[in-house]
């Protein structure tokens, strides 16, 4: 059965605006806000000692028995303070804070109302109905910017907008302290003027209902309200610590309520409202969003006193992306490997990816050296997965998971080529490390390139959107074309740093690892092989290399052991084995 209170979420998030709140005094109650029969009592036992009387043990009998009537508070706040000032005074005394009393967090809004606050700034609600006389809910959305038309008068029905239109509306059923109008007896609670009863019936047929606070039990006008409301467009909860009183459970049974158990006001509306945000969070845009992400590394990388957040902002998202990709839906021994689920599996991969591809894009084009190891980190940090799952294990799928790393050093490369940052291209090839099949660390471009990306078995499962098979190395060419086109806004412009990116990726590979192949030595093959480039891609950089001699990018960022004679036997063994293609 479903969580009560997730019903509740769902039915102020679906239906924003909908439902009005109608708030007893226990939603004051942890603030130590007298309730109104409290005040009256107090004020009985001032009555009395100003008599020289003494009213205890029942005040309100001793009243009863002494004048000859109901206590009724207009005729006690006579009895006491003459004028109008005088009034207001007394009753300060009992709903404002102290210095004291605010120093231990006394008559303030409580959590509870600073939750309600909450949920008013995000639209979710906009009626408030209260029998309380405090303005710990007034005073609750004002620390958030809103101000409410309150109505605590029947004066001031009259002069009120439509709900519709009024914005925010504290409708205060039994008035405001400083009101000595304000209803307390029996009698009082009876019956309400006609134009309040109006206004409530429109509220109780027109909104959904969440009661809280609120026994049922004394407000007679009210109960009377509820039970002659003749729709129920929308559901109606009541929240109680303990189980409802009879006359509380006629009226919930009338009204078809939903009653939820709740230790107060505080955990209710606190979880409420972390519920109602969550289920905002999950239909919001990611607050990364690529577009987003390209604009705040921009930011923070020209801003000196950003270097903490722009490190913070990487670290996030590479957190956030470290936890998707090894969630349960990418597990290694659950799926018998197909076509449908591999295409899945890339697609979501490339998904997930988007956001920090875009911002290691930005950061390793405009980033200086000092920057560098933001992007590492985050490629080492990717490049490792938690452990596989135990038992038996596709190597398809174990093989498919290099390929987030192999795209996030595709998008970096190609920025840092785009941009002639070729100390960062040096960095992110070398610095991030992965386990190779000794199960030792390596440097990343040894370990993970796109040759051992896909499971020969699954070659032929990768497709573009025409259907035809294509390698990872093409698929990757049409993924990134989005994001480098800021910087290389030309295609042909785009080929070439891909094609350039690639050779050097390979050319790196042979240096490091002098696998002996087809009489050269064995790296990475990009899709540049079966491009033609007049002269081809390797020639143009051999023309670079005995122009540029030591001052060559790459041997001056430290890469073939900063040698230019090992720079040229590697390029002369890797072209060799080149030729076989």
């Amino acid at each position: 059965m479903i969580d009560p209170m997730v019903s509740l979420a769902f039915a102020i998030y679906s239906n924003k605006g909908a439902y009005a709140l109608l708030l007893g005094s226990g939603i004051s109650r942890a603030s130590g806000i007298p309730t109104g029969w409290e005040v009256v009592i107090d004020l009985i036992r001032k009555v009395a000692k100003l008599q020289n009387a003494d009213c205890e043990p029942d005040p309100a009998d001793w009243f009863r028995t002494t004048h000859g009537t109901e206590p009724d508070y207009s005729s006690l706040l006579d009895a006491i303070a003459k004028t109008p000032t005088e009034r207001q005074q007394l009753l300060r005394g009992y709903f404002e804070p102290t210095g004291e009393e605010r120093t231990q967090g006394l008559k303030l809004p409580t959590a509870a109302h600073k939750a309600i606050a909450q949920l008013v700034v995000g639209g979710f609600l906009r009626v408030i109905i209260t029998t309380n006389f405090d303005r710990l809910t007034e005073m609750a959305l004002e620390e958030v910017g809103i101000r409410p038309t309150v109505i605590s008068t029947t004066d001031q029905i009259a002069g009120s907008l439509p709900l519709a239109h009024s914005g925010v509306t504290i409708i205060k059923l039994h008035g405001d302290y400083l009101d000595s109008r304000i209803k307390n007896t029996e009698q009082e609670l009876a019956v309400y003027d006609e134009p309040l009863n109006q206004l409530l019936d429109r509220v109780l047929d027109e909104y959904g209902l969440i009661i809280s606070g609120w026994s049922g039990d004394w407000d007679m006008a009210l109960r009377n309200a509820i039970t002659r409301c003749p729709s129920r467009r929308f559901s109606t909860f009541w929240t109680a610590r303990s189980p409802l009183s009879e006359k509380a459970k006629s009226l919930a049974d009338h009204r078809q309520a939903v009653v939820l158990q709740t230790n107060d006001a505080n955990h209710l509306f606190g979880t409420l409202l972390e519920k109602v945000q969550s289920l905002d969070d999950l239909h919001a845009p990611h607050p990364l969003s690529a577009k987003i992400a390209v604009a705040t590394v921009k930011r923070y990388l020209v801003e000196p006193a950003a270097k903490i957040r722009l490190r913070d902002l990487i670290h996030e998202e590479t957190e956030r992306l470290f936890g998707e990709l090894n969630a349960p839906d990418f597990r290694v021994n659950n799926q018998t490997p197909h076509q449908q689920e591999f295409m899945r599996r890339v697609n979501k991969y490339d998904s997930l990816c988007e956001t920090m591809i875009a911002m290691l894009v930005t950061g390793c084009h405009w980033g200086d050296e000092g920057a560098t190891t933001l992007w590492t980190n985050a490629i080492q940090r990717i490049a490792i997965p938690t452990k596989s799952d135990e038992g038996s294990r596709y190597e398809c799928w174990l093989m498919l998971r290099r390929y987030p790393t192999l795209l996030l050093i595709y998008g970096a490369g190609l920025a840092s080529v785009a941009s002639g940052n070729y100390g960062t291209l040096a960095s992110i090839l070398t610095k991030p490390k992965a386990f190779g099949d000794s199960d030792k660390k390596q440097d990343v471009c040894a370990v993970i390139y796109s040759s051992n990306i896909v499971e020969a078995n699954c070659t032929k499962w990768l497709s573009n959107t025409g259907g035809q098979t294509i390698s990872i190395s093409q698929h990757i060419y049409a993924g990134l074309r989005g994001p480098l086109r800021e910087y290389l806004p030309r295609d042909e412009d785009y080929q070439y740093a891909f094609d350039r990116f690639e050779y050097l990726y390979g050319l790196v590979v042979a240096d490091m690892t002098q696998w002996e192949q087809r009489g050269g030595w064995w790296g990475p093959v990009g899709s540049y092989i079966r491009r033609i480039h007049s002269p081809p891609i390797q020639k143009q950089i051999e023309t670079e290399i005995h122009s540029e001699g030591v001052a060559w990018p790459l041997l001056k960022a430290g890469l073939f052991g900063g040698s230019l004679d090992q720079l040229t036997n590697s390029k002369t063994k890797f072209d060799l084995f080149l030729e076989w293609f």
